[in-house]
């Protein structure tokens, strides 16, 4: 299978590659980044590839499937690409502006498109457990999420907290926007119906999110740890492999590990 790589020249497009080069059944063909020359396999750490980086994002018409770890300001000219080409695309590009959002949308109902903020195969476990677990706990326990990540993060909160938050928000059914992002000075007493989700950024941290449910005399914990980033690239190409062979279609992580509601 033919694949391109969108954000090649960053540490997710890095980790994308090096996980291409160790499969007998994938071949990289197109290394998408701008302001970046030399072969994308040396790059990344993956030993010479044959495949020079490119700011054409033309250059996705020769692969079956992109892999994107790119910006939000470079998705929406990927996304136009998809379309002219037909071409699937695993996205985990997040902060998606609402011109993007309606281009994938489009494209979804061309091609089969998955889209995740977070390929870890945990974490989509993560959001089945807290899904699960903040119904059955119901009203009674006070749902807070805390998420730390590296110091050269530059959006927050994650995306990975924020669809958690969602998650939970949709199994407690809170309503449209229940979401209380840090807070500070006299704020009053904490009210029924939110959902805190709070941010840390300091040092290497790959990426932590726990959720909390807490009640009065006990408290429960789910949290993901991620010690290595190969782990988002392992789902994503697990996430390629499996779209190709999809109905056109929005899909997330949940549908590429067959998990059902």
């Amino acid at each position: 299978m033919k694949v391109a790589v969108m954000g090649a020249a960053g540490r997710m497009g890095g980790a994308v590659i090096r996980v291409l080069s160790e499969a007998d059944d994938l071949e990289l063909v197109a290394a998408i980044d701008r302001s970046t020359e030399g072969d994308a396999g040396l790059k990344a750490g993956a030993g010479e590839l044959g495949v020079a980086f490119t700011e054409d994002v033309g250059a996705i018409a020769a692969a079956d499937v992109v892999i994107d770890f790119s910006l939000p300001e470079a998705a929406e000219a990927l996304f136009e690409a998809c379309l002219a080409s037909k071409t699937p695309v695993v996205s985990g590009t997040t902060n998606l502006s609402g011109d993007a959002e309606t281009l994938l949308g489009k494209l979804a109902e061309q091609v089969p498109v998955v889209q995740a903020p977070n390929f870890s195969q945990g974490v989509t476990l993560l959001f089945d457990l807290a899904a699960r677990a903040a119904k059955l706990a119901g009203p009674a326990f006070d749902a807070e999420i805390v998420e730390m990540h590296h110091r050269h993060k530059v959006d927050a909160p994650s995306g990975t907290a924020k669809r958690l938050a969602e998650v939970v928000a949709e199994a407690k059914e809170l309503g449209d926007d229940p979401f209380v992002h840090g807070r500070s000075g006299h704020t009053g007493a904490r009210t029924d119906g939110e959902v805190g989700v709070m941010t840390l950024r300091g040092g290497d941290v790959v990426g932590e999110h726990t959720l909390f449910l807490a009640s009065a005399g006990e408290r429960l914990e789910l949290t993901h740890r991620a010690t290595d980033r190969t782990i988002f690239a392992r789902g994503a190409v697990r996430a390629a492999r499996w779209v190709t062979s999809q109905a056109p279609g929005r899909y997330d992580m949940k549908s590429v590990m067959g998990l059902s509601d």
